[in-house]
Order: C-alpha cells, then sequence, then structure tokens
C-alpha cells in the first residue's frame, strides 16, 4: 500500500534542491518521491468565506474537509487587491511591479492593452517545473495577456482550458473560452466545465508528477448561481461587474465551486494518488460586495487587511500535519518558492525569486517568523512587518498594529513615531528597486 512521501524524503529532497540551487541547475530526483502539485485559486474570495474560516450563512465541506487534513493559514496575504498583478506575482514568484504587466490593475481591454502580457520566455512556475519533468496544466482563469505570446502554453503549461480575460458570464461561452491556442464553444456553468476539466486531468495515468492550476473565476462577478442562466446580460445590462447579484446567489456560487473541489479531490483518493499529492488553495485577493471579511476592514481594491488578507489551505499527507493552524506570514511570492523546493526544481538564477519556501514552517521542522511584505497600487502604499502595518492612503498615513487590532481601527503613528519612520522608510527602499507606477493603473 501506499504510504506516500515521507518527512525523511521531504528533507532529503528540499536539501537537493537548495544544493543544485547554488548552481543555478534544475534537478529531478525520483519522481516516486516529488508530489504531484495541484493548486487551486479562487477569484475575489474574502478571508471569512468559508465556513473553516467564519462564513455563518453556507458551508463549504469539502474545503472544511480540506482544512482538517493539512494547515490553515490564517495570515496569507495577496501580493495585490486586484487580478492582474497577483497572478503576475504568481506566475513569477516575484513582485508584480517588476513587470510592466504587473502594473495593470487590473488589465481589462484587449483592444487598448493588446500588447501589455507576460513576456515570453520570462522564467515562470509552470516553466520551471515543466523543466523539473513535470507535466502542466492550467484550468481556469490566466489573466496575464491575450496574445499567444502572453499565454499559459507560452509559459511553462502543457495544456490550457479556460479564460484569457478578467471575468466571463458563467453560461455564455462564446469567444472568451480558450483550449490552448483556439476559442471553443461549450454549454454549462463554467465553475462546473473547469471542475469537470481538472477532474479529468486528475483521474488519467500520467507517467510523471503532474502539476494543475485550477484557477476558478468564482466567487468573481457577474454574480450568477448554477440555477441562475436566464439572468445573463439583460438583467446585468453594460455593467455586468457592477450590478446585480444577492448573499443567496454568492452562496449558490461557492456551493459550487466548494463542490466542484471536493470531486477533484475524490479523483485524486479514486486513483490513488491522494496520499503523494500536494494541494494548495488560496485567493486571488480579498472578497467584494457579498464577502464575509470580518474581523478585517474594507475588501478588494484596499490595501487594509479586507483587501489583502486571504485564506490559504495545504495539504501534503506524511508531510503536512494535519488539523493544525499556523500564524506564519506568507504571500503570493512564496507559493512559487515553495512548490519548487517540494518539487526539486530551482528558480532561474537570473531571476531571484522574492518569496520564500514554507514547507519548513508547513511540516513543523521550523517555528514560524516575522517578515516584511510591500504592496503599491495607485495612490496607496503598504507595509508590514511584524505586528505593524505601515499605510499611506489618499487621506494620510497610519501604523496600526494588525495583531492587536485587525480590523484596523486605531491609527499608532504619534505613538510609535520611530517605527513608523523605520516602515515608511523601508517601503521607500523597496519602492525604489519597482518600476514607477502608471498614472492612473490602466
Amino acid at each position: 500500500m501506499t504510504t506516500g512521501i515521507t518527512r525523511r524524503e521531504f528533507i532529503q529532497t528540499t536539501a537537493a534542491a537548495t544544493a543544485a540551487a547554488a548552481v543555478g541547475g534544475v534537478i529531478e530526483p525520483d519522481a516516486a518521491a516529488r508530489p504531484n502539485i495541484i493548486f487551486i485559486l479562487a477569484d475575489d474570495l474574502g478571508y471569512g468565506d468559508l465556513s473553516c474560516y467564519g462564513r455563518p450563512d453556507y458551508k463549504t465541506p469539502a474545503l472544511d474537509g480540506l482544512a482538517r487534513q493539512g494547515l490553515r493559514l490564517l495570515s496569507a496575504y495577496a501580493a495585490a487587491p486586484v487580478c492582474t498583478p497577483t497572478r503576475c506575482a504568481l506566475a513569477t514568484g516575484r513582485y508584480a511591479q517588476r513587470l510592466p504587466v504587473g502594473l495593470r490593475e487590473p488589465l481589462k481591454d484587449p483592444a487598448t492593452e493588446i500588447e501589455i502580457g507576460l513576456p515570453p520566455g520570462h522564467p515562470t512556475m509552470s516553466s520551471r517545473l515543466k523543466a523539473a519533468g513535470y507535466a502542466t496544466a492550467l484550468v481556469g482563469k490566466w489573466h496575464l495577456g491575450w496574445k499567444e505570446e502572453f499565454g499559459p502554453n507560452r509559459h511553462g503549461y502543457d495544456e490550457f482550458f479556460g479564460i484569457l480575460s478578467g471575468a466571463a458570464d458563467y453560461f455564455t461561452h462564446s469567444g472568451d473560452l480558450w483550449e490552448n491556442l483556439k476559442p471553443i464553444e461549450r454549454v454549462g456553468y463554467l465553475t462546473d466545465l473547469l471542475s469537470e476539466r481538472a477532474v479529468q486531468y486528475v483521474s488519467r495515468r500520467h507517467d510523471t508528477p503532474f502539476f494543475l492550476s485550477l484557477h476558478y473565476t468564482a466567487p468573481h462577478a457577474p454574480w450568477e448561481g448554477p440555477e441562475d442562466a436566464a439572468i445573463g446580460h439583460d438583467v446585468h445590462g453594460p455593467g455586468p461587474m457592477t450590478n446585480g447579484g444577492s448573499l443567496k446567489i454568492y452562496a449558490s456560487m461557492m456551493k459550487s465551486m466548494d463542490a466542484g473541489i471536493g470531486r477533484v479531490l475524490q479523483a485524486l483518493k479514486r486513483t490513488g494518488q491522494e496520499r503523494k499529492t500536494l494541494v494548495i488553495f488560496t485567493s486571488d485577493n480579498g472578497g467584494e460586495r457579498y464577502s464575509f471579511n470580518w474581523p478585517f476592514s474594507f475588501q478588494k481594491g484596499n490595501l487594509f487587511e479586507g483587501g489583502l488578507r486571504v485564506p490559504a489551505i495545504v495539504r501534503w499527507p506524511g508531510v503536512v500535519p494535519a488539523g493544525r493552524s499556523t500564524e506564519e506570514p506568507a504571500i503570493t511570492m512564496d507559493w512559487m518558492a515553495t512548490l519548487l523546493a517540494a518539487a526539486g526544481a530551482t528558480a532561474d538564477p537570473g531571476y531571484p525569486l522574492d518569496g520564500e519556501d514554507l514547507m519548513p514552517v508547513f511540516a513543523g521542522t521550523r517555528q514560524p517568523h516575522d517578515r516584511t511584505f510591500f504592496w503599491r497600487t495607485t495612490g496607496r502604499t503598504a507595509a508590514r512587518s511584524g505586528q505593524w502595518k505601515y499605510l499611506q492612503e489618499q487621506e494620510g498615513e497610519y501604523l496600526f498594529d494588525v495583531i492587536a487590532d485587525p480590523g484596523e481601527k486605531t491609527d499608532l503613528r504619534l505613538a510609535h513615531p520611530d517605527l513608523f519612520a523605520r516602515l515608511k522608510s523601508a517601503f521607500d527602499a523597496w519602492n525604489r528597486q519597482m518600476l514607477p507606477p502608471l498614472a492612473d493603473g490602466v
């Protein structure tokens, strides 16, 4: 009977990856010792939108079960409060502000932004895993450029099934749904189409470890549940991203995504791959209109905690102890460093990662530690170091203790002027290393 990777095997694998990194190579340890990887990304999911994170009005049993079998992160952050820059940071393992596409908040219009995208040839999480011998697939949302050279198939994914844009109607799939390099027609609720394609991928016979990115569009607007086919654009009108929806519809969207994830996890179990697969679930930024972000303030688009703090769950049987949670600060760029280390792969030395490998913390072999993160959007800046957070909004500058005051209600700038000055100075030093911001984010 398969028992999965042992902790000793994990340590040996990551040690080998570290050695390879010193010479800039990509190692390929015994495939049996390397996990399959499923990275699940929700879209605009608020911190408290899973019942295991406090959602009071519906249940998410599949993701609750994943949390019981693995580890919940309580201080996980998105690299940005909107889609494109976070996805840029996820793909590259580096701050989005290092690339022009990462300055878009977000990419919106293929007519005017067609020449903007993730540069061809830039190393990515998928390209490095592919170079290390992994089969790779993206099912779901890309949002890093429309042209072929900017697309998933040019960035390390063997297969792509999903959308290139930031959002799509959940029922009408004409010209916005792609399979590799061709637009396709499909009938069905988009969340279900993505879930079923992921199930099919997991259920195949794979001769090598696989990396499946499952990037749902849910629960991003337009707010349409599986039973809402009649809503369409006739009700949403020309601004479907800003109209419509209800708490009931949002719950239906979430239940559909959770059920689809449950089917993917069942496929792992049915095919005997559960114990040798690392599964990660998180969101690209904070939630929006119908999200439950308590105890945080504000939502998507803001640099308050409600726009940045996201749920995150990690399961790897035999490596990550079950039923635990951690306050270890984590950010989007960490996922690339963590997955490459777990897979025995390395980053391109010409593009050093801004994240770090968190698997030793997840596995319980290293204690959590304080870290410093930076954010920048049009007109807003922020930095967190330990319990302290510097925030600059159009209305002014603030210092918050986000441990004692997670809702960021009490400004401590005058009470701790030295801390305020130190964090602001750290942000300025980081900012000088990044590309200058666009005038209006678009």
